[in-house]
């Protein structure tokens, strides 16, 4: 799928079509500079790192058990499906680990930060 921005609306092409949703905004693209410093340091106050080697930020959470788990997952699955921007993750029982990154401007980007803020409102 190839995203086109005009104004506020998001175009995307796929092999099933055109589908378009309004963004509200143009995207803003990799954070960088202050930008990414102002917008990173309250999420590394809450535990997320940058990973190494890549742009990309990560945290792992622990739950009581699988259910608790998997409930956090469905809601930020749900939240991902609203927003179409998908965490890399990873689920053994009560462990989730999240890897964000923008694949789109190959880094991190708001929409990452504004995921992982809503992770942690969870």
């Amino acid at each position: 799928m190839l995203p086109l921005l005009v104004r506020s609306i998001r175009l995307q092409f796929s092999a099933h079509g055109l589908r378009y949703r309004s963004t509200g905004k143009m995207a803003s693209g990799k954070l960088t500079g202050a930008d990414r410093d102002t917008a990173l340091a309250p999420l590394k106050e809450a535990g997320w790192t940058e990973v190494d080697g890549r742009d990309a930020i990560y945290k792992q959470y622990m739950f009581n058990d699988f259910n608790q788990a998997f409930g956090f997952m469905t809601r930020v699955a749900l939240k991902a499906d609203k927003m179409d921007h998908h965490p890399e993750w990873f689920n053994v029982y009560n462990k989730v680990q999240v890897t964000m990154s923008t694949h789109e401007f190959g880094g991190v980007s708001h929409r990452d930060v504004t995921m992982a803020k809503f992770m942690e409102s969870l």
